[in-house]
């Protein structure tokens, strides 16, 4: 507790400290302005959206070098290369030079994108990491975007063109089992086989999930609504047909269970900062507070409906283009996905959960913004899916998501609140804390009083 009440006293000392000089800047440079106040507000909160949502910084640097912009080195590099390649390429066909040229336009991009990206909310291992999965996501947001205007004959033509094995490919490759088969039959050595590698991708993707996310309730309420959603779009692909006991025991249980265990255990050991997607707030006069748990409830379902539709998109494009599950295409697509996800998971929890973020992030915008451009794709070639749509499952899956995001938000404050009450001495907002603008007030961004002021990580 001394050890809290230091930390606390500290960090909001520090706070406190880099607020009022910010001000006394503003009020020397904006003398002949009025309204102070108001422009304190709102360059405190442009401060704010800069550091922690679109550019953070890197502090204590220990080698310097890794940290130098070093772009006379790149173009240097650059310039040798497109040397290297013009002049010494020759007899080459149309195909090897139009698929070397978009290599190498990709790689430039890619280059430019260290130099020139946003940084985004995180900074380890390294801030051009995530430049560079920026600019891959700006790259595969504009590729799907030019794939909606052709047909589905010259999309899937330019797709063989790239990896020629599927040309051959049908509907077998993909259906390659029974689904729902046989469910009575129930035993040790039918279980034992459908833990194949799928099974264990299935498990390492909820090991991600939960070190994205880092919420109990959330990735289970993720893991039960997507054996739900599966239910409700089986009569539409037939591979989401499951026997009972696969959905109950290797899906829910085993693959999600467990994968979801290993991942908050992961969280806990690397010390990441905690997400308190939960509001602990219900304040009915003013439900549209940032803090009131309706306006959670509100954000926490469209995390809910915009995460399943990702992973919808994922089995649609696979089956439309008809692409088997253990393609590279298949791998190279989850896990772009999960990668552009990790900063756009950061950067809605900040706008949902702290009322300076009155924007959202860049890379939380183009995440949306390639989930929503591969359904258009979806709606576009894949009509003759869609005709067999009931339309009342799909209501009926849209009002299931919203309620239980409703049933999961106050669960989890119930369970805050209980584990509150046994911790005496702590008021409810310095025992249960986010990273927004309250808690770097009362506890230092995310620090909550069981882990006794420790520092947490991103």
């Amino acid at each position: 507790m001394e050890a809290t009440n230091e930390l606390n006293e500290s960090t909001n000392e520090v706070y406190e400290t880099g607020l009022s000089r910010s001000r006394q800047k503003l009020e020397k440079s904006k003398l002949n302005v009025g309204d102070t106040d108001s422009v304190s507000k709102s360059e405190e909160e442009r401060c704010h959206f800069a550091k922690l949502i679109e550019n953070h910084k890197v502090d204590n640097i220990t080698i310097e070098f890794f940290y130098k912009p070093h772009t006379l080195s790149l173009l240097f590099c650059i310039i040798c290369g497109l040397i290297y390649l013009a002049l010494g390429r020759t007899d080459t066909t149309l195909k090897e030079d139009v698929w070397h040229g978009s290599i190498a336009v990709c790689t430039v991009f890619l280059i430019i994108s260290i130099l020139v990206m946003p940084n985004g909310p995180f900074i380890r291992p390294h801030p051009a990491i995530w430049r560079v999965v920026f600019g891959i996501s700006v790259l595969y947001f504009l590729v799907m975007v030019f794939v909606c205007f052709l047909s589905y004959e010259d999309a899937r033509r330019a797709l063989v063109w790239m990896y020629p094995d599927l040309a051959n490919m049908t509907y077998d490759d993909i259906l390659d089992k029974e689904y729902a088969a046989n469910c009575s039959e129930i035993t040790l050595s039918r279980l034992y086989s459908h833990l194949d590698v799928f099974a264990v991708a299935h498990l390492f993707g909820w090991v991600m999930k939960a070190v994205l996310l880092r919420h109990y309730g959330l990735t289970w309420l993720l893991s039960i609504n997507w054996e739900i959603t599966e239910m409700a779009f089986s009569h539409i692909l037939p591979n989401f047909q499951e026997c009972w006991w696969d959905i109950v025991i290797l899906d829910v249980f085993v693959c999600n269970g467990v994968g979801i265990f290993i991942g908050m255990q992961l969280c806990r050991w690397l010390e990441m900062r905690s997400y308190h997607w939960e509001s602990i707030r219900w304040t009915p006069t003013r439900w549209l507070d940032p803090e009131s748990s309706f306006m959670r409830v509100i954000g926490v379902s469209i995390l809910v409906v915009l995460w399943q539709i990702a992973e919808l998109n994922c089995f649609f494009l696979k089956h439309i283009f008809i692409v088997r599950p253990g393609h590279v295409t298949t791998m190279a697509r989850l896990a772009l996905i999960s990668a552009i996800s990790a900063p756009g998971i950061r950067q809605y929890y900040l706008y949902v959960t702290d009322p300076l973020v009155t924007r959202v992030g860049t890379q939380l915008w183009l995440f949306v913004a390639i989930v929503i451009t591969e359904a258009i794709v979806c709606l576009k070639f894949g009509r003759h899916f869609f005709e067999r749509t009931v339309t009342l499952y799909i209501v009926l899956w849209v009002i299931y998501s919203v309620l239980s995001s409703f049933f999961i938000v106050f669960l989890c404050v119930f369970f805050a609140k209980k584990r509150h009450s046994r911790q005496r001495g702590i008021s409810v907002t310095d025992y249960y804390l986010s990273s927004d603008y309250y808690g770097i007030r009362h506890g230092g961004g995310g620090v909550t009083a069981p882990d006794k002021g420790k520092p947490k990580k991103q």
